[in-house]
């Protein structure tokens, strides 16, 4: 079958891409916006791009066109399709009709970390000899992927709250009927599309009505919201994962996390106050511990013993620009990390704070999701920029708010600029040997990492701290 995939170059659309070509279809694509680290995987499959939504990419003879949820009626390639009464399909209903059916699905859902536990969980299935198949919203570094079909009968999946295309409204979680469903933590996110927190809640109960009494709930006993969630209706087994040092008042996590180092590079594992392991890994923060948790859960909800495969994290290593090394110049560690949301930017960099003492930290900082170019979460930006020294904040001209009301509220120093050739220039005058430099976005960022590493690399010489 022939596929034309609208879209392409986004992080899921590009993993649906992947799967189709494993199964034999042809494929090709379009996309507005293409860069690493889909378009690298991408290429390196062979399939052939198209930039721009133009009606010329997609061949007369296409089967199928596979529309993305970034694409809209008004599209020019959206009307093409239907003008011409092509077959179209979404991205999540095509995983659910082509990839899904006689799988174990084990779906990651939550505003944070949903990429990261993803990976995880199928890292924890292959090390036990799984061969799972799996879609991750990024590229896992330690398949080198971001999708495959495997030969198991687990398949692990992002499952993402947004919307599923222009013509279906409804998550696109709803389509794939997990036996089990990691719900990781529940926030207002996605202005764009949700009006208010309770409309989100909703959409993730839709998800716990999917799921079978035979299957199993791994929920985030610290979280509130998915509580509510749950007290809406919940028909299946559900295990709840903590920390130990969770101030909530509650019963006991089934899963728990006692930290033997408080940057949460090593941590003990608790299940039901018995000690299975202790993990020793490179990742870092609070919040990847709650996301090992979920997963060494949902393992073992498939029949996988976590005291088996819990030494193998020290192998695991996590999906590109999730704070991603792209380079160290003269003492200067500089990273890419897909931020999305001011939690995630907080814990993010608390993570990095533990880890790096009183080392100097600057973001460079572009509000790229759609609340975050709405202003839904601009209040918040400055709190969770807290462990900053130094901010860079990109306001492109068309950004609707005005971010120098976050850049004045910041403990450290902070500037506003316009474009990214700004950026990189401002951001450097102000970067000494020593310093961590972390760039903040979930778009492409014009490339602002690879730039200003190759700035560094050229001078060569970083000057030292006062």
């Amino acid at each position: 079958m022939k596929l034309h995939i609208l879209g392409i170059a986004g992080t899921f659309m590009g993993g649906v891409a992947a799967l189709a070509r494993e199964l034999g279809h042809d494929v090709q694509g379009s996309d507005q916006a293409i860069y690493p680290p889909m378009s690298t995987q991408l290429e390196q499959l062979g399939i052939n791009l198209g930039h721009g939504y133009s009606p010329e990419w997609i061949d007369a003879d296409c089967d199928q066109v596979v529309i993305g949820n970034a694409l809209s009626r008004g599209n020019t390639a959206v009307e093409h399709v239907l003008d011409a009464q092509m077959d179209y399909t979404s991205g999540a209903q095509w995983l659910a009709e082509n990839v899904l059916p006689g799988r174990e699905t084990l779906a990651v859902a939550g505003t944070h970390g949903k990429t990261t536990t993803t990976s995880i969980l199928a890292f924890l299935l292959e090390a036990a000899h799984r061969d799972p198949g799996f879609l991750i919203g990024g590229v896992a570094e330690n398949f080198g992927v971001s999708a495959r079909i495997g030969t198991g009968r687990e398949f692990v999946v992002e499952a993402d709250e947004y919307d599923t295309a222009f013509f279906d409204k409804r998550s696109k979680f709803v389509h794939y009927r997990p036996t089990v469903a990691i719900l990781n933590n529940l926030e207002y996110d996605h202005a764009d599309i949700f009006p208010d927190i309770q409309a989100i809640q909703r959409q993730f109960h839709h998800l716990v009505r999917t799921v079978p009494r035979r299957g199993r709930l791994i929920v985030n006993g610290e979280d509130p919201r998915i509580a509510e969630v749950l007290q809406m209706g919940c028909w299946t087994p559900v295990e709840t994962f903590g920390l130990a040092d969770a101030d909530v008042n509650a019963k006991p996590f089934d899963w728990t996390a006692h930290l033997v180092e408080p940057d949460g590079s090593k941590f003990a594992v608790m299940h039901r106050g018995q000690e299975l392991g202790v993990v020793e890994w490179t990742l870092l923060g609070r919040h990847n511990v709650m996301n090992a948790l979920a997963a060494l859960a949902a393992v073992h909800a498939v029949g996988v013993e976590p005291r088996k495969v819990i030494p193998s994290l020290l192998r695991f290593r996590s999906v590109k620009r999730r704070m991603e090394v792209v380079g160290i110049v003269g003492d200067v560690a500089i990273y890419d990390d897909f931020a999305h949301h001011p939690t995630a930017i907080e814990t993010t960099l608390e993570g990095l704070r533990s880890k790096v003492g009183d080392a100097r930290i600057a973001v460079a900082m572009e509000p790229r999701s759609n609340s975050m170019r709405l202003g839904a979460h601009s209040e918040a930006l400055a709190p969770s920029l807290a462990q900053a020294d130094v901010v860079v904040f990109l306001h492109r001209p068309e950004l609707p708010w005005d971010a120098t009301q976050v850049v004045g509220a910041l403990r450290g120093e902070g500037l506003t600029v316009a474009d990214v050739d700004t950026l990189v220039r401002e951001l450097r005058a102000r970067v000494r040997a020593g310093d961590h430099v972390v760039f903040m976005s979930n778009g492409g960022f014009d490339g602002a990492p690879r730039r200003f590493l190759e700035l560094m690399q050229a001078e060569g010489v970083v000057p030292a701290n006062p």
